[in-house]
């Protein structure tokens, strides 16, 4: 059985957390945040001690980790934790700079060690079924791709100032379906942005609502549609038209009950944010990272997969600054 260890005890950390321990498959043996109350309240609670970083890297009893701490220590952290001898399973994004990213890329491939970031959606049944009757030719080639990603509600500016951007830190999720769903990066993405949600977004550089397009060599499209308010609740769709039909995947409801009177049809609300969304997403992906480093097979997602979707990120940036279209070049891709 695998001894591994967690790096980051906040909100997404405990949600790891929750998915490390419920299989048995591993065994959780320390916990590292650099609010030292937080990592031992969260290593008290599944049985785990709270250590350093640095002594969890030294650790050659420790197989395995999973980072979740702030996204400018991502790529230290995989850079140290692999040169250590040492499997990974970092949260999204890489970094906030490609550059780093592409850094790290390099570091981590030179020793080896497996490396996974981490991209829940693809885990997502609803998304993994729809995925995998594309693959079997189901609607024939892929020609056009729809994603929506709302939130229902904006982070706080705090937060926001710090996270790179939406499209380094909410559309990289959908950056990644569809490189995912395509096969590869896109040669090209032009982005466009709003603050139409809270002015204070606007006032600390960052857009609220935008619309990316991405188009591959072969004149495939991809959509992406990101806002961070929908009343309604946490909006996820995705729609793929081939050549010989449509799959889709709808929201996730809060219950199945539809009401259907003279006055018309009503049914549930999408459930309200990711954690009730994606939970069984995350148990997936935590299985599938143990499933790879224990049969020795390819990560499902890998680090370069990880710098593709940050590349596009960093486009989609790129254009939204310049009013252009951005090409993905081979360099951005590592």
């Amino acid at each position: 059985m695998l001894n591994v260890a967690l790096l980051g005890a906040g909100r997404i950390g405990q949600v790891h957390a929750q998915s490390m321990t419920a299989g048995g498959h591993c065994t959780v043996v320390a916990v590292a945040d650099v609010n030292a109350e937080a990592a031992q309240a969260l290593a008290a609670r599944i049985g785990a001690e709270a250590r350093s970083v640095e002594a969890i890297i030294a650790d050659p009893a420790i197989d395995a980790v999973l980072i979740a701490t702030s996204t400018d220590t991502h790529s230290d952290l995989i850079t140290r934790a692999t040169a250590a001898g040492k499997a990974v399973l970092c949260e999204k994004p890489v970094d906030l700079s490609l550059d780093r990213a592409l850094a790290t890329l390099a570091a981590a491939e030179a020793t080896g060690r497996p490396v996974m970031i981490g991209f829940n959606r693809r885990f997502d049944p609803n998304f993994a079924a729809l995925k995998a009757a594309f693959d079997a030719g189901e609607i024939g080639d892929g020609e056009l791709l729809s994603i929506t990603s709302f939130d229902p509600a904006p982070p706080p500016v705090d937060y926001v100032k710090v996270s790179g951007g939406l499209f380094r830190d909410m559309m990289i999720h959908d950056f990644d379906m569809a490189c995912w769903i395509f096969g590869g990066a896109p040669a090209r993405v032009t982005a466009h942005g709003s603050s139409l949600v809270d002015p204070a977004i606007g006032d600390a550089g960052d857009v609220d609502t935008a619309a990316v397009t991405m188009v591959w060599e072969d004149g495939r499209i991809a959509v992406i549609k990101n806002s961070r308010r929908a009343g309604y609740g946490y909006d996820q769709r995705l729609e793929l038209l081939g050549s010989q039909g449509l799959l889709s995947a709808a929201n996730v409801l809060e219950n199945t009950v539809q009401k259907i009177t003279t006055a018309g049809a009503v049914s549930a609300k999408p459930l309200h944010f990711f954690l009730e969304r994606y939970m069984r997403a995350y148990e997936i992906e935590w299985a599938a990272f143990l499933k790879g480093v224990t049969e020795g097979t390819a990560m499902p997602v890998t680090l370069r997969e990880g710098v593709a979707a940050l590349a596009c990120a960093e486009a989609a940036t790129r254009s939204l600054a310049q009013g252009t279209t951005v090409a993905i070049t081979p360099d951005m891709l590592g």
